[in-house]
């Protein structure tokens, strides 16, 4: 099976999984800043123009970052990303939604409402992307309120897919020039050590 990925947030959630497993797959590169995606070629791999995107050796095709990773995870369960145990599992579904809804949600919609390459793309409205940089503030003070009992990481004490949901955010923050509040000490201490994973030096491979 191959990967076709980019350099782009939703992409580098699926090379991070891949990354923290140990998974080695033939990737497959496109250019998201250009034209390549939306081609009628590749709209026959996925109609919406997205990646990443995992072709089986069948030639069935799986996208959606999440749905890519869960496939792999039942392929490659060591080390287990999302949860060992039913209470794990629960837990790390919920707080990878959260992180998806809460803080990936905001500074997605940012990106897209305030990068020109978009603009042709969607109907950009400056004034929503101002807002959900202002709602993006609250849910860093939310996120680093949750964090105060200084566990690790978003889920618990083991490191989750939860954790790579968050981390693209910051992927997009840094991008946007979008910083992570001063008095959000909790939240500062995860992200230094998410810097420190591997995986997040394939952001800039």
């Amino acid at each position: 099976m191959k990967l076709h990925d980019a350099l782009a947030p939703n992409a580098w959630r699926v090379q991070a999984f891949l990354a923290e497993k140990g998974i080695g797959l033939l990737r497959v590169p496109h250019d998201v800043m250009t034209e390549e995606v939306w081609s009628p070629e590749f709209r026959k791999l996925n109609s919406l123009g997205e990646v990443p995107l995992l072709e089986l050796d069948d030639g069935t095709l799986i996208t959606e970052s999440i749905a890519i990773c869960r496939y792999l995870e039942s392929l490659y369960p060591d080390p287990p990303l999302f949860g060992a145990t039913p209470l794990e599992e629960a837990k790390i579904e919920m707080w990878n939604r959260r992180m998806e809804q809460q803080i990936f949600g905001p500074c997605a919609q940012i990106g897209l409402h305030m990068i020109p390459f978009f603009a042709d793309k969607i109907e950009q409205m400056p004034g929503y992307a101002a807002s959900q940089r202002r709602l993006l503030e609250n849910k860093w003070q939310w996120l680093n309120t949750e964090m105060a009992d200084r566990r690790s990481f978003i889920a618990g004490d083991e490191f989750s897919v939860a954790d790579i949901t968050a981390a693209a955010a910051l992927i997009i923050c840094g991008f946007m020039e979008l910083s992570i509040p001063n008095d959000c000490a909790n939240v500062a201490r995860w992200s230094d050590a998410m810097q420190e994973c591997p995986s997040w030096a394939l952001w800039k491979m």
